[in-house]
């Protein structure tokens, strides 16, 4: 059988190989790195975290675990890896990125029938099934392949990474423990900051000098994404309405709520560094380390990384792509990950996903049937590829993208949580009956691939792998 050619080792790219082998197809995987870098990587290691550590909310009901949990019945090897390398995140899934992107990479170097190229895809090649999830930093020369293949133009917005620090450079003495509302432990830092510290704050942050942007950039923000200088200059409290919010916390040495208040992630099991939420930037350093040192408890920080801005490419899929996540034009041809018109982890781990067991049934030459639109990844699928083309921006999985539960009793009906929770509880069943009918990998392949230190297991309600840390 001919090896289905991915362009791309990130999220989507390494999900989609994974699906694909467990199914006994060949795959010839292509990540350019570590041979050529990005402006956003700093490692040559698949399924590399750039942003944050967080996979978004694992609270029961909400849109993100509803996604999770239907990748986790659908046998992803990703979130299996999630899962296995979780971090204290409250009620996130935030993960140990060094760890994670480790399993990744061992896991797929390890599978027989996934052979790693680590070199750069310049062609698309024709009469091959083919996945392109070469993600927000697609290379010029692809980008070109790509927009000579649809016969339309790449969009691009600008995208921002959240600054990192040394845990033993903050300050604990003016830093409290704590997540919003007492839900999940005391997983967070929290930085409080009366209203003096944070006009001072907002005040310094106006007056900031940017990174300088090239003439050919035309800067286009996502909007779940906005860099904190872009946020202040839509007003005095926006900042404080957004990433520095202060509800569901209270400062144990005032006993009442802060003004505003900073969080900080831990970003590995030995919470040997923190990331600042919600704090992607497009300072210059100089100018970062001199203002985000005007939080209390950051006053001493070391900065292990600053914040970066870096591009994002992406297709006006709802255009261009089928329901099955293939190109119109050139149906052999599937995208996958941030290029396919999503943005976030998870949601980039599900068209990965999808994308690999749609070629999966191309080359044994049957249907794919895309996941029931009562389904998170039905949905966000669905919005995808048949979304108003016109402006079209990357979108998160949300509630808003499934349809709306109907024939409900009165008292559900107008119970938001009600609600949801029987769309969730008509999601998980649905997709249990779709995973029978194509998701499953029938004859699974079961050679010699485990990677050595790691053993398996299985935590959904039925069959599957998992890849956990022992």
């Amino acid at each position: 059988m001919e090896p289905v050619v991915i362009a791309g080792g990130g999220l989507a790219g390494s999900e989609s190989a994974w699906q694909l082998a467990e199914r006994g197809i060949p795959v010839r995987l292509f990540e350019m790195r570590p041979a050529r870098t990005t402006p956003a990587h700093k490692t040559g290691q698949l399924a590399e975290l750039v942003c944050s550590n967080s996979l978004k909310s694992n609270t029961p009901g909400a849109a993100s675990w509803l996604v999770k949990e239907e990748l986790r019945r659908t046998s992803s090897l990703l979130l299996e890896i999630a899962d296995a390398n979780a971090v204290p995140g409250g009620m996130a899934l935030a993960v140990d990125r060094d760890r994670f992107s480790r399993a990744v990479t061992d896991a797929i170097e390890r599978h027989p029938l996934i052979d790693l190229l680590r070199e750069e895809l310049w062609e698309i090649p024709a009469g091959t099934l083919t996945i392109i999830a070469t993600g927000p930093l697609t290379s010029d020369a692809l980008a070109t392949r790509l927009q000579s293949l649809t016969g339309a133009q790449n969009l691009a917005f600008y995208d921002s990474i959240s600054p990192i620090v040394d845990a033993e450079s903050l300050d604990m003495q003016r830093i409290f423990r704590a997540s919003r509302y007492g839900k999940g432990g005391e997983d967070y830092l929290n930085c409080p900051l009366n209203e003096q510290e944070y006009r001072a704050f907002y005040e310094a942050l106006r007056a900031a000098e940017m990174v300088e942007a090239h003439a050919f950039e035309d800067t286009r923000y996502f909007e779940a994404c906005l860099p904190i200088e872009e946020l202040a200059r839509r007003g005095i409290d926006t900042l404080r309405f957004g990433p520095m919010k202060p509800v569901g916390l209270t400062n144990p040495r005032t006993g009442g709520p802060p003004y505003a208040a900073v969080q900080l992630r831990a970003e590995n099991l030995r919470f040997s560094s923190y990331n600042l939420v919600g704090f992607q930037n497009h300072l210059k350093f100089p100018e970062q380390k001199r203002i985000l040192r005007m939080i209390p408890g950051l006053e001493r920080a070391e900065f292990l990384r600053f914040g970066q801005i870096h591009r994002n490419t992406y297709l006006n899929s709802p255009r261009l792509l089928a329901p099955d996540l293939s190109l119109r034009l050139a149906p052999e041809v599937f995208i996958a990950g941030q290029l396919s018109g999503v943005e976030g982890y998870v949601e980039c781990i599900a068209t990965g996903l999808l994308a690999g067991l749609a070629a999966a049934r191309r080359a044994a030459d049957l249907l794919f049937e895309p996941p029931p639109r009562s389904t998170a990844l039905g949905s966000l699928v669905h919005f995808i590829t048949h979304a108003d083309p016109a402006n079209y921006q990357p979108t998160n999985i949300s509630f808003d993208l499934l349809p709306p539960a109907e024939g409900l009793p009165r008292h559900i009906a107008r119970n938001r949580k009600a609600r949801r929770e029987v769309q969730c509880e008509k999601a998980l069943r649905d997709i249990e009956g779709w995973i029978a009918r194509v998701g499953s990998a029938d004859q699974r392949f079961s050679g010699p691939w485990l990677v050595p230190g790691l053993s398996m297991k299985s935590h959904r309600p039925k069959g599957g792998i998992c890849v956990a840390a022992s």
